[in-house]
């Protein structure tokens, strides 16, 4: 298999967040999944639970030969490695670090397990703004509709550049 171009969303608002951000990023290129690109970092207010204290978030671009689920495994691994406990009484609640697919190439899938192009990608100023920080052009997978239109629409969350 030939590699391909994901683009990875992370997050942490527990411990030193900026440490958890980078061992992610360390951990992945440990895992053969090929930083290429990173965003500037970003400080952003919770979204789904406000009682929880602020994150820091980034997008990185990859690339890598596992397939979807494969690299899922992979991003649940590390997350587990860092410190990560799922549970889901505090489902989008407060963590050391979150992972998530945002893109893989243009793959559209639904499956019970993991959902590319990531749900809530055009709901998520703090995945969009760092998404297009690095790649202002993309288009949606789905809709082929520029992701910069989607940001707009979400110009009202609260972000800023650190």
């Amino acid at each position: 298999m030939s590699e391909k171009r994901v683009f990875l969303a992370l997050g942490s608002n527990l411990g030193n967040r900026e440490q958890n951000l980078e061992n992610a990023i360390s951990a992945l290129e440990r895992e053969h999944v090929r930083v290429v690109k990173r965003s500037s970092v970003y400080e952003t207010e919770p979204q789904d639970v406000a009682d929880q204290p602020w994150f820091l978030n980034m997008v990185a671009e990859c690339e890598t030969r596992c397939f979807p689920l494969q690299l899922l495994a992979v991003l649940l691994r590390i997350e587990r490695d860092l410190g990560r406990i799922r549970s889901n009484a505090k489902r989008r609640g407060p963590r050391v670090i979150d992972l998530d697919i945002v893109l893989y190439g243009n793959v559209v899938m639904d499956t019970p397990q993991l959902t590319v192009p990531h749900p809530r990608l055009t709901e998520r100023r703090f995945v969009l703004e760092p998404l297009l920080e690095i790649e202002p052009d993309l288009k949606h997978p789905e809709t082929k509709e520029p992701l910069s239109r989607f940001l707009r629409a979400v110009s009202s969350q609260k972000i800023r550049k650190r």
